[in-house]
């Protein structure tokens, strides 16, 4: 049976959706750094067939989970709209998408395992990086750069812990809905 010309593939939306409830999730009380960022950008470039689709899609739903949180939590966090480490993050989440799109057609659990620390290092080493440029906390030296990257030590292992909870989630919960409903197998958006 053909679906109707005007209605969308089921795939892209479904994709979204996960993206969109995973990114939403950083609402929900957590460790520090325990987020879904890296996951959700990972799997966009592994799932979306539009490469400018699985750029938007991470990137709008994190926005939207930013602009959640801005209401929530209120003036700092809308501090954190004007300052140079947001920027940093959405660079980040592009660069994971960028680094997703080697998964394509190549997912099982080691590769998504590897790739998800990957993406974790990708953003402690651009993070870090950042608080040290932007922060007059550090000294713009050597040693600055070290005690910036010394003091994101804690906060790294919440990171690499968020992004395999949510990498397995999103990727695991992708393989059982596609064992479910044979339309996600097509290619998408």
């Amino acid at each position: 049976m053909n679906r109707p010309a005007s209605l969308p593939a089921p795939g892209p939306l479904v994709l979204a959706a996960l993206i969109f409830i995973a990114a939403l999730s950083r609402v929900l009380p957590h460790p520090p750094n325990f987020s879904p960022i890296e996951a959700v950008a990972l799997f966009g470039g592994a799932y979306f067939a539009s490469r400018r689709w699985a750029l938007l899609v991470p990137l709008a739903a994190m926005f939207a989970s930013d602009l959640a949180l801005g209401l929530a939590n209120g003036g700092i966090y809308w501090d954190y709209f004007a300052s140079a480490g947001y920027l940093l993050v959405y660079a980040c989440i592009a660069l994971s998408t960028l680094l997703g799109f080697g998964l394509r057609g190549k997912v099982n659990g080691t590769r998504v395992l590897g790739y998800s620390l990957a993406g974790s290092v990708l953003f402690f080493v651009v993070t870090n990086f950042g608080a040290w440029l932007g922060s007059p906390m550090y000294p713009q030296t050597p040693a600055g750069l070290a005690a910036a990257y010394v003091a994101g030590i804690p906060f790294f292992q919440w990171t690499v812990l968020g992004t395999l909870a949510y990498a397995a989630l999103l990727f695991g919960g992708f393989a059982l809905l596609r064992q479910r409903l044979p339309a996600l197998h097509a290619r998408t958006v």
